[in-house]
Formats: C-alpha cells, sequence, structure tokens
C-alpha cells in the first residue's frame, strides 16, 4: 500500500497516476480532496498506517516537517518515506532525523510541471541508499524516468542546482525583454532571434506570456519558484550572486501579489516600470511600497470578508486566527491546548509563506474567553516562540466571532 500526502497541483496527478497503475493508493491532503479510486484519510497518521511507502509532495521545509511529525503515530517501523517536494539537503537531513531509525528515506524531487506529470514524463531525481532506492524504484518509474543520482540528499541538492540555473535564467531573460522594448525594439523580433539560440526553449515559453493579456496557465507558481531560490541561495548556495539577484526580484513579485500565478508572470513585473497598469506592481518596480493582500493556499480559506495578512513593505500583519476548520467550524471545543496548537500552525504556515518565521515575530496580541486556561494557552505558545519573547497583549473578552472558540491571536512579524 501507499500513502500519498499533499494533493496540490503536481501531487494530485502524480496520486492519480498511482491508482491507474494498479496500486493501493491512500491520500490525504490538507484540505480535503478526492481522488477516484483511492481511499481518503482524514490525517497523516491515518494515511500511513500500514503503508509500505510514503509519498510527500508539499509546499516546502516546514510543510514537509509538520506533516511527517502528524504521521509519525501510525508509520510503519519499516515503511519507506519518499519525499518528491523541493527542499533541499539540509531539510532532508533533518527529515532523517525526524524519522523512526528504521524507516527508509529516499529523496526523489521532479523536473516538470503539470503537463508532463499528468503524462508521467517528469524526471526523478532519487537519492538514497541503494536498499532504499531498490524499494521504490518500480514506483518511481510511474511518475516518469528516474535517474538515480548518489546517496541520501544528493537528488534534493541536484533539484536546488537546476532550478537555480532554470529559473534565474527565465528572471534574466524577462528583463532582458524590458530593457530591449525600452531600446525600441519589437517583442517579437527579440524572441524570434533567440529563438535560434541555445535559450530558444525559454524564449518560446516567454513568447507566449508576452502576448498575453492576462495570467496564463499556471504550471509552476512564482511563489515556489521563489521558494526554490530562497533555498539554493542558503547554505553553500551563498555565493549564487546571480541566483541571489533572481530571488530578490521573484521576491519582490511575490508580495505584489503575483506568487499563484506562472512563473512567466516575472514578464509583465520586469516590464510593470514602464507599463504601470497593474497599480501593485507599478508601485513596487518603482520602488514604492504597496499594500499587497496574502492569502496562502496552505491555510484554509477565509469568509471572503478579510484576507489571512497583509504584507506592507518588511512588514506582515497577520489576521487573528481561531481554531476553525475549511467550513468555519470550531476544532478542539472546550479544549484550550487543541484550539492554541491549531492557532499556532496557521500561524507559522503564514508566515511561511512569506518566508517569516516566529523568530520574526515583533508583537503578539492574544484575546481568551477565559483567563483561568492561559496556562494551557502559554504552555503551548511557549513550544513555538522559544527564542526572546516580542511584544505582547492578551486581554480577556466575553466572546469571539465563532461559537465555541476559547481563543484568537494575530501577530505583526518581519520579513527578511
Amino acid at each position: 500500500m501507499i500513502a500519498f500526502l499533499g494533493l496540490g497541483r503536481m501531487g494530485a496527478l502524480m496520486a492519480r497516476r498511482l491508482v491507474d497503475a494498479g496500486h493501493q493508493v491512500t491520500v490525504w491532503n490538507r484540505t480535503r480532496k478526492e481522488i477516484s479510486g483511492a481511499a481518503v484519510a482524514a490525517t497523516p497518521a491515518e494515511a500511513v498506517a500500514g503503508a509500505e511507502l510514503v509519498i510527500t509532495m508539499l509546499a516546502d521545509p516546514d510543510a514537509v516537517d509538520a506533516v511527517v511529525r502528524a504521521a509519525l503515530p501510525g508509520l510503519r517501523p519499516d515503511a519507506v518515506v519518499v519525499e518528491m517536494s523541493t527542499i533541499g539537503p539540509d531539510a532532508v537531513a533533518r527529515l532523517r532525523e525526524t524519522l523512526p531509525p528504521g524507516a527508509g528515506l529516499v529523496d526523489a524531487p521532479v523536473l516538470g510541471s503539470v503537463e508532463p506529470a499528468k503524462a508521467g514524463k517528469l524526471a526523478v531525481l532519487a537519492g538514497g541508499s541503494p536498499e532504499d532506492l531498490a524499494r521504490c524504484r518500480d514506483v518511481l518509474a510511474v511518475f516518469g524516468t528516474v535517474r538515480e543520482v548518489g546517496g541520501p540528499g544528493s537528488g534534493a541538492a541536484l533539484k536546488l542546482a537546476v532550478m537555480s540555473a532554470l529559473v534565474s535564467a527565465q528572471v534574466m531573460l524577462a528583463e532582458n525583454l524590458a530593457y530591449a522594448e525600452r531600446l525600441g525594439i519589437a517583442p517579437a523580433t527579440f524572441l524570434d532571434v533567440l529563438a535560434g539560440t541555445p535559450l530558444g526553449a525559454l524564449a518560446d515559453r516567454l513568447a507566449a506570456a508576452a502576448t498575453e493579456r492576462g495570467p496564463v496557465e499556471t504550471r509552476y507558481a512564482l511563489g515556489l519558484a521563489a521558494k526554490d531560490l530562497r533555498l539554493a541561495t542558503g547554505g553553500a548556495g551563498a555565493a549564487q550572486t546571480v541566483t541571489a539577484a533572481a530571488r530578490d526580484l521573484l521576491a519582490a513579485a511575490e508580495a505584489a501579489g503575483l506568487g499563484a500565478q506562472d512563473l512567466t508572470a516575472v514578464v509583465r513585473w520586469a516590464a510593470a516600470a514602464d507599463a504601470p497598469g497593474d497599480a501593485a506592481i507599478g508601485e513596487r518596480a518603482r520602488g514604492g511600497k504597496a499594500a499587497v493582500r496574502i492569502n496562502p493556499s496552505t491555510v484554509a480559506p477565509t469568509n471572503g470578508w478579510y484576507s489571512h495578512a497583509v504584507r506592507f513593505g518588511d512588514l506582515l500583519f497577520v489576521s487573528g486566527q481561531a481554531a476553525a476548520d475549511e467550513h468555519g467550524h470550531v476544532l478542539g471545543e472546550d479544549d484550550m491546548a487543541r484550539q492554541t496548537e491549531h492557532i499556532f500552525e496557521n500561524l507559522r504556515l503564514i508566515l511561511a509563506d512569506q518566508g517569516s518565521s516566529f523568530d520574526d515575530v515583533i508583537h503578539v496580541k492574544s484575546f481568551v474567553t477565559d483567563m483561568e486556561r492561559l496556562a494551557d494557552y502559554g504552555n503551548v505558545r511557549a513550544r513555538y516562540l522559544t527564542g526572546k519573547p516580542p511584544s505582547s497583549t492578551t486581554v480577556e473578552v466575553s466572546r469571539l466571532f465563532l461559537p465555541g472558540a476559547l481563543l484568537e491571536v494575530e501577530v505583526i512579524a518581519a520579513i527578511r
């Protein structure tokens, strides 16, 4: 049996291929999703119970860590975890420390977007021990061409190196296209000449984006590209100056609200200084500040009356979070500790979406309905706010907007 954790744009297609190949599959996603022919689990622990192979396809290192820890109670001691997200070798090493000693671990991130995922034509970059690779080799082949590149962490490392080249090149070409236009060169002429060079394939993709008036179909989200370059320029990648410049440009585009759009939206971003059709993009491109509404896909959506957070410059203002599911129902009724856990997990995901963390929190404001339960709140909070404490305000209120809610917490954080 195979457990598949994470049914995003790529994950859902990959899980579908496993089912079509005849495998017994149980799936889990933070917001419930169903794959025809697969069992659906309510929790990660339930999903992995009895599974010989556990595949994770999630947004970032924090998400992988949280989901795997949640799965541990149900994990077979001899299971093999195949980590297929883009998280980097350092996160793979931390994951190895989290897993039981007898469990196997293969890092197997993929190259390719939604169409190759659907067709089973991804490039799978697999790292791990020979024994662990042998146990998952046939399953990985369902997704595309498997390239075994070395020991544990080597697949994750190679993925970051490749993305450093590919993403930086696309960002560079987007800026080159804007530069050519400022020189009076027609975009079609510039791209046509590039098509006859080794950059031709990238030029074709940019040509489609340059002629679209609105967002193109998202194959590789700009926000994920920004995350990949953040990982690629940390630690051993600190000397990648060109990649770091591309990272910063993508971070600014993401802050302006382009994170969910395809990476080719960077073409509009690079040209924004000369074509101010989008107020937020134009303002950011000119070096000014614009308030950007943030609603990460990693947390349940709001009711539409507010945004989960607003970013202004290098500050992130996170709305009050309560323990509610995607249907607006309270979680952990009459249980302060459980509600606090859910709230701080939401806060962690919202902060991580903007490259921030609890270490960057400046101020915390807490609203509780019963000060007698403050100790339960404080015990959980202390697990998340582990460094020097931020400024803080805690007030008792008669009730909160969500019936049954015992707590609501909002934060202000810096963005590095």
